[in-house]
């Protein structure tokens, strides 16, 4: 066993690893003890669920506070936890406690699954994650432990508070509030500044990345010292809240009470990236509005972090491409900063990806399923983008098209790339010849 695993590649690990974890959780979720009716859920609910989970979606075809048991719901939340920092990072923090050296090899799969940028370091990096983790979702935890307190009672009230904290910090969306209303999510709380502020606070943080973290840690306020991959994550995540939640705030929600405008607007700008909460009723949306969250949600978060989606360096680095070639540039820069061609590359090769797959899986669903092409387009788009939210149309769906969710979702969190590096590991090319280069016009 161990021969196989030094033969495997990082990307490969990293594969294998995730869908270990859903098997396990999946037989988990079976056992009588995980459902309320005392039969354990059917392989494809715990299958889906499970791969929901580790794929910090949040996509459901079981209400998660009425179908699961205390016990369900919290191998649903190891889950979350689990793939939230990542299979690897889970494995490697395991070696550490137990004092173990660790090895090259697991020094350079962790490099890969967090999207460091050298292998030196690796485990003072990993203990600085595990640690920053813990206290922010203990501090999200404590902040929205009053609101649920006050209503559920001391101890339903903390385990809730744990719960949502985890789950937004992870990019999940997993929620417990179908207690009130089935599939509800957290719009009870839509006008409530502790949980909102608890929740967004939880969902960015997560979805800007471990590096960009250890980056602002090291050098505090002084921005300029801060490495250009950090400068790019925060002002393209500060600009894809800004501008969604000022056209939420003028043009969605324009007719309802200003509070829960304010609130609203901010957090559906927020939670698109890759959370699933919702406190507005998204079926309200225009079709303009639902469009908006698509591509929100297909940008999704940052490298080496909780959330999914092609990431705001790929956004950025399309965007400052295409103001290069209109602006008759050579390269494409940030901050004084030349990109390298082969993340130029990488860039297109992911949106492609992303496109294709999102595109594929709703005109499939929408034909097999019989139902409205931009319903099944948002659904693809929130598994691919691990986000969970959707426009009410999860449960009912057939196996095939939850065969389709459930591949969505597991491609959307290991990676593209890193599904293709696995596939090419050990093919190398041996002719280094070039062919004839001749132009193509395009455009």
């Amino acid at each position: 066993m161990g021969g196989m695993v030094r033969r495997l590649s990082s990307s490969q690990i990293i594969i294998l690893g995730f869908a270990a974890v859903i098997l396990a959780g999946s037989l988990l979720l079976m056992l009588p003890a995980a459902t309320c009716d005392g039969q354990g859920a059917v392989f494809g609910d715990a299958l889906f669920t499970a791969t929901s989970a580790v794929c910090v979606t949040g996509l459901v075809v079981q209400d998660t506070a009425t179908y699961w048991t205390f016990f369900g719901q919290g191998v649903i939340l190891v889950l979350i936890q689990i793939g939230g920092m990542g299979v690897v990072t889970m494995a490697v923090a395991i070696v550490i406690l137990s004092g173990k050296k660790i090895s090259l090899k697991q020094r350079s799969t962790m490099q890969e699954a967090i999207s460091a940028h050298k292998v030196g370091g690796i485990v003072s990096l990993t203990g600085f994650i595990i640690r920053m983790t813990l206290v922010f979702e203990l501090a999200g935890a404590l902040v929205m432990a009053p609101a649920f307190c006050r209503e559920l009672g001391m101890a339903r009230g903390l385990w809730y508070a744990l719960f949502h904290s985890i789950s937004a910090f992870c990019n999940a969306g997993f929620d417990l509030m179908g207690i009130r209303s089935p599939y509800s999510s957290l719009t009870c709380f839509v006008e409530d500044p502790w949980i909102n502020t608890a929740v967004v606070a939880m969902i960015v943080i997560g979805g800007i990345g471990f590096l960009t973290w250890e980056d602002m840690g090291c050098h505090k306020f002084q921005v300029r010292r801060y490495r250009m991959q950090t400068k790019v994550i925060l002002a393209t995540t500060l600009w894809l809240i800004l501008i969604p939640a000022l056209y939420f705030f003028f043009f969605e929600f324009a007719d309802v009470p200003m509070a829960r405008r304010i609130w609203g607007s901010l957090f559906q700008s927020v939670t698109p990236r890759t959370a699933g909460f919702n406190t507005m009723d998204l079926n309200l949306l225009s079709e303009t509005g639902v469009g908006i969250l698509m591509l929100l949600m297909l940008v999704g978060g940052s490298p080496g972090s909780t959330a999914g989606g092609m990431k705001t360096t790929t956004l950025a680095v399309l965007l400052s491409t295409g103001i290069s070639v209109f602006r008759h540039k050579e390269h494409t820069h940030f901050y004084g900063r030349r990109i390298d061609p082969d993340t130029i590359r990488n860039a297109v090769t992911i949106l492609t990806l992303y496109m294709a797959l999102f595109l594929a899986g709703g005109f499939v669903i929408s034909r097999v399923e019989e139902l409205p092409l931009l319903d099944c387009l948002f659904e693809t788009a929130s598994a691919v983008a691990t986000v969970g939210l959707t426009l009410g149309i999860t449960p009912g769906l057939g196996p095939v098209s939850r065969g389709i969710l459930i591949a969505l979702m597991y491609i959307g969190r290991v990676g593209g790339l890193t599904l293709i590096f696995a596939a090419l590991a050990g093919r190398r090319q041996g002719n280094t010849a070039r062919l004839p280069q001749e132009k193509l016009m395009v455009g």
